[in-house]
């Protein structure tokens, strides 16, 4: 169900959703409760923490649309409510990839100066 939820609800931003607001959104999880009322939506929003909250609230207002979609591509009883969550672990990931280059680099160069 998760799975099918994230690739409906990357077509539904990417394509559907027209307010400038919205950057560029990538929908990295979906977490669906078992009893399917509530759905977990994390996303990875491109852009400076002015773009990443002012995607967010349009995304939030869009909710009810957004909604309305998932309920048309996917048949259920009851769409689940949409809870957006902002996914940390890429800026995360990228955050530790530059430490341990910074490490390296420092590395290479105590190494550098050892040798002359």
């Amino acid at each position: 169900m998760g799975e099918q939820m994230k690739k409906e609800l990357s077509d539904i931003i990417g394509r559907k959703l027209k307010d400038p607001r919205i950057g560029f959104v990538t929908v990295t999880d979906v977490r669906v409760t078992g009893d399917l009322q509530q759905a977990k939506v994390y996303i990875s929003i491109l852009g400076d923490d002015k773009q990443r909250e002012e995607t967010l609230k349009a995304l939030e207002k869009a909710k009810g649309f957004i909604r309305s979609e998932i309920g048309q591509r996917i048949r259920l009883r009851k769409t689940p409510d949409i809870l957006f969550e902002i996914d940390e672990t890429i800026e995360y990931g990228s955050r530790i990839e530059q430490l341990i280059r910074q490490l390296s680099d420092s590395k290479e160069a105590d190494e550098n100066a050892d040798k002359q």
